[in-house]
């Protein structure tokens, strides 16, 4: 993921609903994790977004919410609109390269009944 954008290069007039793949839920998400702005959400990482939801709400959240999260992050530091699926392998290839891929084996075990 590239570096965040801050100060001059972030449009503060764009808020969060205005990205895309931002609906009610992910606004729900960022409102736990006390994210309210775009330039907020510019300078996270959507991977420690993911574990700090996760924990802060108890349950092991679906990983396609990383993909959204990795999206939303990308178009708030200033990349196009992009559907949240186009950051499925990246996800996969990062968690598998971090080792932690089997950590997350079990949540999806677990969504798939």
């Amino acid at each position: 993921m590239p570096r965040p954008r801050t100060g001059k290069n972030i449009d503060r007039s764009i808020r969060l609903t205005d990205l895309a793949n931002v609906g009610p839920a992910t606004l729900r998400d960022f409102h736990v994790l006390g994210i309210s702005t775009v330039a907020q959400l510019a300078r996270h990482d959507a991977f420690r977004l993911y574990d700090r939801l996760c924990r802060r709400t108890g349950i092991r959240h679906d990983p396609c919410c990383i993909d959204v999260f990795m999206s939303a992050i990308d178009q708030a530091r200033g990349g196009p609109p992009t559907p949240w699926w186009k950051f499925t392998e990246t996800r996969k290839q990062i968690l598998a390269g971090r080792g932690v891929a089997r950590r997350y084996r079990g949540a999806l075990a677990k969504l798939a009944r």
